[in-house]
């Protein structure tokens, strides 16, 4: 188990993580999400023992990462700007893995290359950009660590590997009860993968909820009525977005899903379809709850 308790990190005049206090438990997946420059990077490298807080402290399985080097060969980062030997191929990378990480797999590592398509010989500067996030992942899943922590999880890869990578991640968790931390500034990257979201901004965790229980507290619907209708006909339910065109209204709302259906079927519509709410819907009703301004967080599309 993972517990960041308190931590603080400056670069001068600027403070990169701004009082931090998370616990991720074991056999889960946590997603970090924020804009750039948030301080998500900072927050990974305090995490692995890279940067020392200022102030708080940072504890894997009960051992104080910065100060306990040995606890560091059961966590792999895997940073954002990736960095390989000169001329290496991945079976050479591996070679520098397996002197630092103990329980590297060899055997794991050939499968991982496989299932991402990369060959075991050839320079890996030679490779694309997403071919080189794949090899980074291969080798830090072959690490066989307990906590492995990516950096933008996702850059460079196309969709059909996306889905792979994510596969591959959720089965490793799962199958070892290992934990992962993956950092994006993309809702839409990380949805159907984590068991937590946490959302980053100005080096403040604004919020942290746990993916089934923050969709449960929100629904979105689409309902169809015999004439015009406005955000007013439904004072009843506690609205965070309203979209009308006419008799037809697409609403997302705060509140239990059961009570607010009952509560439009009560309204006599011509047409009631509850929707599946995106990871981006959720966390728009939350920022909103709170009082915080999206587009300052995520920027013009919250891409």
């Amino acid at each position: 188990m993972l517990q960041v308790e308190h931590i603080t990190k400056r670069f001068e005049q600027i403070v990169a993580l701004d009082d931090i206090s998370c616990v991720i438990p074991d056999g889960c997946i946590y997603g970090l999400v924020g804009s750039n420059g948030a301080g998500k990077s900072t927050l990974l490298r305090t995490i692995c023992g890279i940067y020392r807080p200022d102030s708080g402290e940072v504890r894997f399985d009960g051992h104080d990462v910065f100060s306990e080097p040995a606890v560091k060969a059961d966590l792999v980062f895997v940073p954002d700007d990736l960095f390989f030997l000169p001329n290496a191929t991945p079976l050479r990378q591996s070679k520098l893995f397996r002197a630092v990480y103990p329980q590297f797999d060899e055997a794991r590592f050939a499968e991982l290359l496989q299932a991402f398509r990369l060959p075991y010989d050839r320079p890996i500067q030679s490779f694309s950009k997403g071919m080189k996030r794949l090899t980074a992942t291969a080798l830090a899943l072959a690490a066989r660590p307990k906590l492995v922590l990516f950096d933008e999880t996702m850059d460079g890869l196309d969709p059909v590997m996306r889905h792979v990578v994510k596969s591959v991640l959720a089965a490793d968790v799962l199958e070892r009860s290992a934990s992962a931390v993956c950092v994006s500034h993309s809702l839409r990257e990380l949805e159907d993968l984590c068991d937590q979201l946490a959302l980053f901004h100005g080096g403040k965790l604004l919020m942290e909820r746990d993916i089934t229980s923050l969709k449960n507290d929100a629904f979105k619907a689409q309902v169809a009525f015999d004439h015009p209708v406005t955000r007013e006909d439904f004072k009843d339910l506690q609205i965070v977005q309203f979209q009308s065109q006419g008799s037809v209204a697409t609403i997302v709302g705060s509140g239990d899903r059961a009570e607010a259906e009952a509560t439009l079927r009560a309204m006599k519509p011509l047409l009631l379809d509850l929707l599946p709410l995106t990871l981006e819907e959720v966390f728009l009703f939350e920022l909103q709850t709170k009082g915080y301004d999206r587009l300052s967080i995520f920027g013009g599309d919250g891409k």
